[in-house]
């Protein structure tokens, strides 16, 4: 049974901004992939994507947050066991093995795998006894072996970004809980000489990536090119921008991922500096709002429930805007409801059902 107090607190403001966010989405899919011949493809698509979502925001909204708690373990344990299969049985594209088809659907585990650390952490770190003084190195090493599991795996696929989104929500949830400060520069300390290191793990094209970050004229025409015409597209769309469906960087195929990953240069190429100011507000009012929920949630469940979706949201929409302006290599972060892509949109409206529920249980005892 639904109580009927939850229809009176309804988060009406979650619900507004992220259908809206959504919708904007979708035009925008439309007008990107206008000129691409498979126009109804990718826009009707994403309005499939967008009415499963709906379904899923609304179910997660009303059901008991307790719920979540109860089945953390179940669910972070599927979300690695369809990590796993996909690594063995997964769709390989562009030498990256990331979908897993079941039947007529093909989804990214890896998307559902930010929700499940979300809620295993939660769950871990509310039954676990933290000291007023914040855990120390060896209350850190079960949480970071969890997170350690999904990000690997999502490494292997392989998914840098994903991955690095996977550790940044890791380390946001783990700071909130509460660090010693000598725990924390010290682990600082220890990693940060192992930094260049790294360097020889990665592959050849994340290699490249990273310089064509460095010096994207250095190769204008191939390493560089992503870069260099998202840029363009951005400052061709000036205060006004040129119009819906009246970009040439998106609409002439210019801009590589017009659709997915570099969705906000096409928006702010055709909507200009008003548009890609009334976007960023509306996501970034959902942060706020969303860090505003865990601040006055009624029990710490849900106020790190609602912390870490926060920061998936804020951690996608940083990762994102600095990467398609330059202030970041290229590593395949989507903007969160407005970039193409059924996982990740689903992905968004669970976390933002999710918000939604520990809102409008804070009035309920």
């Amino acid at each position: 049974m639904i109580d009927r107090r939850l229809f009176v607190h309804f988060d009406w403001l979650v619900f507004a901004v992220t259908i809206s966010l959504s919708i904007i989405g979708i035009i925008n899919i439309y007008s990107a992939t206008l000129m691409d011949g498979s126009t109804t493809i990718y826009y009707e698509k994403q309005l499939i994507w967008f009415i499963i979502g709906f379904c899923f925001m609304m179910f997660i909204a009303f059901i008991n947050y307790i719920h979540l708690e109860r089945l953390a373990y179940i669910i972070y344990f599927v979300s690695i066991i369809f990590l796993i299969i996909t690594f063995f049985a997964g769709r390989t594209t562009a030498g990256a093995t990331r979908w897993l088809n079941i039947g007529f659907i093909s989804f990214q585990p890896s998307e559902f795998a930010k929700i499940a650390l979300i809620i295993i952490l939660s769950k871990y770190l509310i039954s676990t006894r933290i000291q007023h003084k914040g855990m120390s190195l060896r209350d850190l090493l079960l949480p970071s072996l969890i997170a350690f599991i999904p990000f690997i795996l999502i490494l292997k696929q392989p998914d840098m970004g994903t991955a690095a989104i996977t550790f940044l929500i890791f380390a946001s949830i783990i700071i909130f809980a509460n660090v010693r400060m000598k725990t924390l520069i010290g682990i600082i300390l220890i990693f940060l000489p192992l930094i260049p290191f790294t360097w020889h793990f990665l592959k050849d094209y994340q290699k490249t990536r990273i310089m064509s970050f460095i010096d994207p004229s250095a190769d204008p025409l191939g390493t560089g090119y992503h870069i260099l015409q998202s840029k363009i597209a951005i400052g061709s769309g000036g205060f006004l921008g040129k119009g819906f469906t009246n970009g040439t960087q998106g609409q002439l195929r210019f801009l590589p991922e017009h659709h997915t990953d570099f969705i906000f240069s096409v928006l702010a190429e055709e909507w200009g500096f008003i548009g890609s100011f009334i976007v960023l507000s509306l996501l970034f009012v959902l942060v706020l709002w969303g860090l505003n929920i865990a601040q006055n949630a009624k029990d710490k469940h849900g106020a790190f429930l609602a912390f870490g979706v926060s920061f998936m949201f804020l951690w996608h929409i940083l990762v994102n805007i600095c990467m398609v302006t330059g202030m970041l290599p290229v590593v395949g972060v989507p903007l969160p409801f407005i970039s193409y892509g059924g996982s990740f949109l689903v992905t968004t409206m669970i976390g933002a059902g999710i918000l939604m529920n520990v809102s409008m249980r804070r009035f309920i005892f």
